[in-house]
């Protein structure tokens, strides 16, 4: 009968002149294994403040249920600051430096076997040629052993003093990261291995998981990393929304979620670059999105823009490009853009149809954003001739929709909202290992 039902739909949509094939529905061969002691442990490590340079946040703290996996604002505030989402604020005793530049992606079905390509400009990929099978901006100063994209990731934020590391000087690991030790013995990743290790609840936990820690080898900065790429993968995994069961042949969507659904791989052209079971087609598009908050830039750089792929690449072709972002959860995952510069997900496909008129008539109260006095928020675009060059580098053509249309698409889109939401599997646990104070 669900055969029978796909059939059905799949005809009526190419009734609808409908240009691109629906995906095919999501199944467990996508996604990489997971074991249930080291899903346990990642789950724990997620939530422990134990791997901030100063143990005062999470890999939660950024990326919480509560907002979507990601915090809710456009542009987060992490080290120097207390709270969660939009009511974080700064510490006056260790104000935060500056904000983080970009928003905090969302965790969704990152466990499946399609995403090789990690963060907004791509900083890590997959590439079999290289040594560890990673290529990233780390280069030599890889560590080896990581299970792959999902887990390397984990590099990044315990290195950045905006976000878990600390202020240089704060703490052990901060100071490693300034003084350049990543690797090795006494290495910021080190450090971290060090706290996980000297706790007897992860010493005993890795130990039954993993047999090489049982057979005496201590536990690493790449363990502590696997674990947490394999609990991610298990918890945010989300197949289980209104456009799953109309893909298994289960219930057909209806009204304007179907409406939108023919928008969507049709004359919208939505699924050029939305495409597969998860809505991406993990490539690199510019789409001239405003740029806000400090820019990705060093701090011996005093300019705040983010030209995306290129700071990767050096290509021209890559200016102002961004990775296609899985549309899985994404009612409940704005403010949207790289730069979080949207609320509001109708005006964010509004924006997304017709750029250039978007920016001209851009509303600057459109971001969420905490009180912060850091760089100015929009010194990219007041600075001369930015937004020119934003918007001299777009890819698309702009598309011709009408109100009608947008919500349509809204609906189809609040249709990729699996049932459990941003819950997840498993849920915040009430106490970590470490003991410290956990972000419910």
């Amino acid at each position: 009968m669900k055969f029978v039902h796909l059939i059905a739909a799949t005809s009526w949509l190419a009734g609808q002149g409908i240009a691109g094939e629906l995906p095919p529905p999501v199944t467990d061969a996508m996604y990489m294994p997971a074991s249930p002691q080291m899903v346990e442990l990642g789950r724990l490590l997620f939530w422990d403040p134990v791997l901030s340079g100063n143990r005062n946040i999470s890999c939660g703290t950024c990326h919480h249920p509560k907002f979507g996996t990601s915090d809710g604002v456009s542009l987060s505030i992490g080290e120097g600051a207390t709270g969660l989402g939009p009511d974080r604020v700064p510490d006056p005793a260790n104000p935060p430096e500056q904000r983080i530049p970009r928003n905090a992606p969302a965790l969704f079905n990152l466990g499946a076997l399609e995403f090789t390509v990690l963060f907004h400009d791509g900083r890590i990929e997959a590439d079999p040629d290289e040594p560890n099978g990673l290529r990233t901006p780390l280069d030599q100063e890889m560590v080896q052993g990581f299970s792959g994209v999902l887990s390397a990731q984990t590099m990044f934020p315990v290195l950045s003093q905006d976000e878990m590391a600390g202020h240089y000087g704060e703490n052990e690991i901060s100071k490693a990261v300034r003084s350049g030790r990543l690797t090795g013995e006494d290495g910021a990743w080190d450090l971290i291995a060090q706290r996980v290790r000297a706790n007897p609840d992860y010493q005993a936990g890795f130990e039954a998981a993993l047999p090489e820690v049982a057979a005496g080898k201590p536990i690493s900065f790449t363990d502590i990393s696997d674990a947490i790429a394999e609990f991610i993968a298990w918890e945010w995994r989300s197949d289980d929304s209104a456009f799953d069961r109309h893909l298994r042949g289960e219930a057909a969507l209806e009204g304007a979620a179907q409406q939108g659904m023919t928008l969507f791989y049709g004359d919208a052209g939505c699924a050029s670059c939305h495409s597969g079971p998860f809505q991406t087609d993990h490539a690199f598009h510019a789409m001239g999105v405003p740029q806000l908050g400090p820019g990705k830039a060093e701090r011996f750089e005093s300019h705040a823009r983010d030209e995306g792929r290129f700071r990767v690449t050096g290509r021209a072709e890559d200016l102002y490009a961004f990775l296609t972002p899985s549309l899985r959860n994404i009612a409940l995952t704005g403010p949207y853009g790289h730069s979080g510069a949207h609320r509001d997900l109708g005006a964010f496909i509004a924006y997304h149809a017709d750029p250039a008129t978007g920016f001209a008539a851009f509303d600057r109260e459109q971001p969420i954003l905490q009180e912060f006095e850091g760089k100015p928020v929009w010194a990219a675009i007041d600075e001369g001739g930015e937004g020119d060059r934003i918007l001299a580098a777009l890819d698309p053509e702009p598309i011709a929709l009408s109100p009608e249309d947008i919500s349509a698409l809204a609906a189809f889109l609040e249709s990729l909202t699996g049932d459990r939401g941003a819950e997840g599997r498993l849920g915040i646990p009430d106490r970590v290992p470490s003991g410290l104070p956990v972000d419910h």
